[in-house]
């Protein structure tokens, strides 16, 4: 199985994705984008429908799929002509690929710089995809009627009646043996927290921009709320822990004592405080109340996170503790969704990405990282 790290959204690992497919499963059959829902599908789908993976034309032709928050948006199967991968094709396609690897930033057009600043904000790993086989348009010709142009002192002038613009289509030829790509509907995980959200709760919860890391450094006895979606209690342990949120920046994050955590629940639940859910005493009478479930973690280092614990689609908290050190932790989500320790944690040395103690409080001052672009040549020493 091949596994290949790459953002749709942002364009990074897209490129090297499609030479992977080009040189590995060429034509050989149709491909099919599977995955839940909100994993990305349909933004992949349209990333390589402008892509050199897809038919030239085919981008005038084929419709984008539609991309949204709300689960479910993608009902139909979409699809475009995959190109034939020839050797001409492949070596045309890596010359193009080793042009721009070889730009610097400040070689970019502005159009082009414009949208470089717009997919660092959604992330920070960024690659540029572009196209080596571009259709090209011919020249609008200019077709009127001569007789609509001339009237007499008595008319008023006539405006021309709206041509229909026929819809492109592919040729015979043009899909005769073609393979296609499609976009399939979203598997919906039952357990996911989404399902219970209204819409306007999902686009809060659904990071729209690069996440920033945010640290808090917890004692036994202290909880950490994310929204009223998500809670970890540290009940017991030696020492303090590092606990690194990475959810959307659109969710607040508390943290309090033990003894007051279920008044601040009760009290704050559906209200601004806790921001998510919304509606007040309303909505969280229909919300599902919070479950716990016992975890138990062993430190690894200072520097290094031991796992993730992972509240259902509302996001992760990454555990840094001491070398040895035992934890004796809590965590909620609401009943009926998933709470998933994992072990490795995806970024364990997230907890390094913070700034100094803000006085008195546990937080940290949030540091945001670098963007990185793969396919573009830096300047200076890194």
């Amino acid at each position: 199985v091949d596994i290949r790290l790459v953002s749709a959204k942002t364009g990074y690992g897209v490129e090297g994705l499609i030479s992977r497919l080009q040189r590995s499963w060429k034509c050989a059959g149709d491909v099919y984008l599977l995955g839940a829902t909100n994993s990305g599908k349909s933004t992949l789908f349209n990333t390589l429908l402008r892509s050199d993976y897809c038919k030239s034309r085919a981008s005038d032709i084929i419709d984008r799929a539609t991309v949204s928050p709300w689960p479910g948006t993608t009902l139909n199967l979409l699809k475009f002509p995959i190109i034939n991968p020839t050797c001409d094709r492949i070596f045309r396609r890596q010359e193009r690929l080793k042009e721009e690897a070889a730009k610097t930033e400040d070689q970019l057009s502005t159009e082009e710089k414009k949208y470089l600043d717009q997919l660092k904000k959604q992330g920070y790993l960024v690659g540029r995809v572009g196209r080596t086989f571009q259709q090209q348009k011919s020249s609008a010709e200019i077709d009127f009627d001569p007789d609509l142009l001339s009237y007499s002192m008595d008319e008023d002038p006539k405006d021309p009646p709206k041509k229909h613009q026929e819809r492109e289509e592919f040729t015979h030829n043009e899909v005769k043996d073609a393979r296609w790509c499609f976009d399939t509907p979203g598997i919906v995980k039952e357990d996911c927290i989404l399902n219970l959200l209204t819409e306007k709760e999902v686009k809060l919860v659904l990071p729209s921009h690069a996440i920033v890391p945010r640290t808090f450094i917890l004692k036994p006895g202290m909880v950490l709320f994310l929204a009223a979606l998500g809670r970890i209690d540290y009940l017991e342990g030696e020492k303090p822990a590092w606990f690194s949120v990475l959810a959307s920046n659109l969710l607040p994050v508390h943290v309090t004592t033990l003894s007051n955590a279920d008044t601040i629940y009760e009290k704050h639940a559906g209200q601004q405080f806790l921001k998510v859910p919304m509606g007040g005493e309303e909505r969280m009478k229909e919300f599902p109340p919070l479950v716990p479930q016992d975890i138990r973690l062993k430190g690894i280092g200072t520097t290094e996170a031991v796992a993730d614990i992972k509240l259902s689609s509302a996001g992760w908290v990454a555990v840094t503790a001491h070398a040895e050190e035992e934890l004796q932790l809590r965590a909620y989500t609401p009943k009926g969704t998933a709470l998933v320790v994992r072990e490795p944690p995806l970024l364990p040395y997230i907890s390094a990405i913070r700034g100094p103690r803000i006085p008195g409080t546990p937080a940290y001052r949030t540091k945001k990282p670098p963007s990185f672009v793969e396919n573009l040549r830096t300047t200076g020493s890194r």
